[in-house]
């Protein structure tokens, strides 16, 4: 999770850019310095950080302030990155968008650091600036599934398959969310439609193969997981893969 947190922040560094003022020729290139920041959180969070800090000290503001913010999350200060993006969604004077953006981060920050209920507030914060984002209704589900809101969960995956329909995730989301709530048909009709969409999502196949595996299948369970321990060796999906086979295989001596 945390690679996929920090491809999000750099991916966010593409958009900030916009917010980066432009240097007189004799002074920092901030936009410069901002990118090779960013670049750098990604090679080596600690430099990064000690970087940031000294470019915030020359006048580098906000855009330095959310580098430091990516380097804190970079080695893994969960709460304090979770601050900082939350005082720079506050303070910074950007379009609505932007800021429910920041606080996404701040959110993604809290569920790392296991404190979820964090994150559902500053969630809630960041659809009110922008509603009908998917990405913020799947990152909600994530963190009220995270508090057992399995319910809650399903109506925020609801809205956003509504909103992207193309949405792998939100389907193998979903798919969890009624498992937990024992709904396993409606688990595997969403597990299908999200490997409908992307037929190697190793999440998908870790979640068709245990919601087959609850349905008594387990020839097709033992295929989906073998197919997620091909596909995504080294991932987390296929270490719970490998000890759901292993719990299978324990079961039937």
């Amino acid at each position: 999770m945390v690679t996929a947190v920090s491809l999000r922040v750099a991916a966010l560094a593409v958009v900030y850019l916009a917010v980066v003022p432009a240097a007189a020729p004799a002074e920092i290139d901030h936009a410069r310095e901002y990118r090779a920041c960013m670049t750098l959180v990604q090679r080596d969070a600690e430099e990064a950080f000690e970087s940031a800090l000294a470019w915030r000290d020359m006048g580098g503001g906000d855009a330095a302030s959310h580098c430091v913010a990516a380097a804190l999350l970079g080695l893994k200060q969960y709460a304090e990155a979770a601050r900082r993006f939350e005082t720079l969604a506050r303070k910074i004077k950007a379009k609505p968008r932007f800021k429910a953006q920041l606080l996404a981060h701040a959110a993604q920050a809290w569920l790392l650091d296991d404190k979820p209920g964090r994150a559902d507030s500053v969630l809630t914060a960041a659809l009110k600036l922008n509603p009908d984002a998917a990405d913020l209704l799947i990152d909600r589900a994530v963190a009220r599934a995270a508090m057992k809101l399995y319910r809650e969960a399903v109506e925020d995956l609801d809205r956003a398959v509504e909103l992207e329909p193309g949405r792998a995730d939100a389907f193998v989301f979903r798919a969890s969310a009624y498992r937990y709530l024992d709904s396993l048909d409606l688990a595997a009709a969403d597990a299908e439609r999200a490997l409908a969409l992307d037929a190697g999502h190793p999440e998908g196949l870790l979640e068709r193969g245990i919601v087959r595996r609850l349905k008594g299948d387990d020839d097709g369970a033992r295929r989906d997981w073998l197919k997620v321990l091909t596909i995504a060796p080294g991932t987390s999906a296929a270490r719970a893969a490998q000890a759901n086979l292993q719990k299978m295989d324990v079961k039937a001596r």
